[in-house]
Order: structure tokens, then sequence, then C-alpha cells
């Protein structure tokens, strides 16, 4: 694309955990294409990568968790104990600010909004000034799992509990189009039959269950319907998420979709990185090939394969 005919996009960066990954190939793939990124509104994962990406740091953040491993996952859950949450998140947020920097939204040099939710209100609250990683940290806030976080006097979660595709807040730009990416997809059939019983067995989430059960024996053959009250929470929290973005999406449809499958890895997989960047990439793809017509480059050199 001609830089005379370069577009500006409001990007849409929906929730769905370690599937957030996928976002960083769906920015790739749009930057390849000479799209202008002018705004972004993020939920959960996509307010974490699309704040990060806004502060120029998506490929210091892209090298991190592409590194990361299972053992460095569950060192970074720091364990709270409380009864309104397992983890607080100061150690992840840490790690977050050592590696991109403490910044305020803005000195972003995009527009920029994390949505979180006030559940004691029942509404979204639009984090569009203050501390990035307060606003990302108050829009990660997954029930259960991490502790509420007290911002301006409020206790904020996860903004996917009420709007996991957060496009409200692009209803006000001057882009040319907006881009949504649901991480909430229809279910891609997997054959259990085809899949190794220790592929469950080393999920970050089967040994959080493990560690909690305060380190009961493994058995020998898992069954993937006995699950523990950490999966059935996740399978619940991603199917009531999938519904609310097909409601809010066919009431605010925006222009584009990219859509990954809600079951493409795990909430806390954070070691298939190069999978699911690459499955964001090869999806921005196949969706938007209407946006530049039949010549789009089919692979790119920054794109690993897993």
């Amino acid at each position: 694309m001609s830089e005379h005919k370069k577009k500006s996009i409001s990007l849409v960066l929906g929730s769905g955990g370690a599937r957030g990954l996928a976002h960083i190939g769906v920015i790739h793939w749009l930057e390849e294409q000479g799209f202008e990124i002018a705004s972004i509104s993020g939920c959960s994962m996509g307010a974490l990568i699309g704040g990060i990406y806004a502060a120029g740091k998506l490929d210091v953040f892209e090298q991190w968790v592409r590194d990361i491993s299972k053992v460095d996952i569950l060192t970074l859950l720091d364990l709270s104990w409380q009864k309104n949450g397992l983890v607080k998140g100061d150690k992840i947020i840490a790690t977050l600010i050592e590696l991109v920097g403490d910044i305020d939204i803005e000195e972003l040099s995009i527009k920029y909004t994390a949505v979180a939710a006030d559940i004691a209100n029942e509404k979204e609250v639009w984090l569009s000034s203050g501390s990035l990683f307060d606003a990302i940290r108050a829009s990660i806030s997954l029930p259960l799992f991490f502790t509420p976080f007290h911002y301006r006097g409020v206790d904020l979660i996860d903004g996917g509990v009420l709007n996991p595709v957060p496009i409200a807040p692009t209803f006000s730009d001057n882009t040319d189009f907006t881009i949504a990416v649901n991480l909430g997809g229809s279910v891609k059939t997997l054959n259990i039959a085809e899949v190794d019983a220790s592929t469950f067995e080393s999920q970050p989430a089967s040994k959080l269950n493990s560690f909690l059960a305060r380190f009961k024996p493994q058995v020998e053959q898992l069954n993937v319907n006995d699950w523990g009250a950490y999966d059935i929470a996740n399978q619940a929290f991603d199917a009531m998420q999938s519904t609310i973005a097909r409601q809010k999406l066919a009431a605010y449809p925006a222009d584009y979709f990219v859509e990954i499958a809600r079951n493409a890895c795990g909430t806390l997989e954070f070691h298939r990185a190069d999978e699911m960047i690459k499955l964001g990439y090869d999806t921005a793809n196949k969706s938007l090939s209407a946006l530049v017509g039949n010549n789009i480059a089919i692979s790119s050199k920054r794109i690993k394969e897993p």
C-alpha cells in the first residue's frame, strides 16, 4: 500500500487470556500492509497488548513472551490467599513496567482506552488517562483469579465481564474504519483421541490447580472431563464472554472482523506465544483480504513457526 493511500484504523482488541497473543500477529499484519493504527480500545489481554503497542514497546514484549516458559509463568503468580482472588498481580505488573517503562496514557503516541468493569455499579469504566499499567491492571482483573484493582475509589475487575470486544470507545474516532479482534470465536473441533494426556497435565492452569490442592499426586490417566474448579470457572467465563461479544457485535458491528476460536489455547498458556502470534497473523491475512485485494503477503520473516 503506497504512502498516499495509507488508511487509518481504530483497532479493537478483545479479551481472552493467552489467546490475546494473537493480537500481536494481527498488528504485525496491519503494519506490513501499511495501515496506520490511530486508535486502540482494548479489554483485558487486549488492553495489555494494545497499551504496550501504543507505548512503542511491542517488539520488546514480544521477544520476552516468546521466550517465557511454563515455569516462568508460575513464578509470576504472587498468590494472595484472599477470598476475592488467588493472585495479586503485583509481580506481573512490575515485570511489565521493567520491560516497557512507567508511562501515562497521555504520553502515548496514539489514542488509547482500556475497558474495565465496576461490578458493584454494573457499568463499564473507560480508562483513558493516568497510569498505563494501572489501567491495564484494572482491565485484566479476571474474576476469581486476580484480586480486584482499587482504582480512584472503585474496585474494578476484568472488562470482559461486561464488554469483551469494546467497540464503543472508538465511536468518536476520525479514522477510515474500525477493525475488531474477537478472541471468543466459535469453538474448533478437537479430536481428543489424538491429543496426548500429558498435554493437559502440563498446562499452567492444571499446575496451578495441583499447587492449590497441596500437590495432590497426579493420576495415571487424565479424563479431560474431570476439570478442577479453576478450569470450570475459566470455561464458564469464556462461554459468557463469547455470548456477550456476539450480542455487542451484532448491535454495534465493526467494519471488519478477525475472529479467533475461544479454544485456540488455554487462558494461562502463554508459553504458546509463537503459535498464537502466528495464528493471529494468518487469521488476519485471511479475514482482512478485502482491505488490500488479492496481492497479500502470505508469510513474513517476523512470524516464526511454532
